[in-house]
């Protein structure tokens, strides 16, 4: 049987999402968790893999076990021996054809900063800091320009290991929240995402916002395809996978992403 699962977990303490030979990993956990309630080994395959310091409140895994287990037996059992920085959320039974990679449609990710001068202490590694006031409305016209089908190699990591750098951005939007306003929320959403495509995003954005750059530059960073002529990689903590889309024939649920503090 087939097994699809909602993650959602604090990346700030774990190496990542995938397993590797030394450090804590979510999938890794995760694993460990679930073969106690399976009584045997077993192995996941995840919607998007976060690198270290990234959050999910909507990850979507799948895996196979021969364990009879009501849907609630998955949840609670594996939340049972799971650390408190992760929880399964949900459980479903799918058909042999549903792949948590493989079959998504589109992923949507959030990126929060906390704008004001002084660095926050308990959402120190939940946001990303920015001491720089920016301008959401000048943010928001160069992301425009990123909108629609596009070559994003100048938005992607050195070591990205995709076979092609085309992706398709269905929406990306800024707004704020907070009494102050000091929140800026950019949320944008995906058929797929290269390694590190958001927070490069992100930070050729910020750079627009704070006026150090004209609005036009994430458009030309665009046209170059190379990523040496792009902005900074933003830092990981402020990066939370928030939802994957599949067909509607699988059954998966597509939860909206917590408010949080936000």
């Amino acid at each position: 049987m087939r097994i699809a699962l909602g993650v959602e977990y604090d990346g700030a303490n774990f190496n990542g999402w995938q397993v590797q030979d030394q450090g804590r990993t979510v999938q890794g956990c995760v694993e460990q968790a679930l073969a106690r309630v399976a009584n045997h080994g077993v192995r996941i395959s995840c919607a998007g893999r976060t690198d270290s310091g990234v959050h999910a409140t909507g990850q979507v895994v799948h895996f196979d076990s021969n364990a009879m287990r009501k849907d609630r037996g998955w949840v609670h059992g594996a939340n049972a021996h799971l650390p408190d920085d992760v929880a399964i959320v949900w459980a479903k039974p799918v058909s042999d054809q549903f792949h948590a990679r493989f079959s998504a449609q589109r992923r949507r990710y959030r990126y929060v900063i906390y704008s004001r001068p002084v660095r926050p202490t308990f959402l120190a590694r939940r946001v990303t800091w920015e001491y720089r006031t920016l301008d959401i409305e000048r943010m928001q016209q160069a992301a425009n320009s990123l909108i629609g089908e596009h070559d994003f190699s100048s938005y992607r990591a050195y070591g990205c290991q995709a076979k092609s750098p085309v992706r398709t951005v269905h929406e990306l939007k800024l707004t704020r929240s907070g009494e102050e306003g000091e929140f800026i929320m950019v949320d944008i959403e995906a058929n797929a995402f290269l390694h590190h495509m958001v927070r490069n995003v992100v930070g050729v954005l910020s750079a627009i916002g704070a006026g150090e750059q004209p609005v036009d530059w994430a458009g030309e960073v665009l046209a170059h395809r190379e990523r040496k002529l792009g902005g900074v990689t933003a830092p990981p903590h402020g990066l939370y996978l928030v939802g994957v889309e599949y067909p509607e024939y699988f059954g998966i649920p597509y939860l909206s992403p917590p408010q949080m503090v936000w």
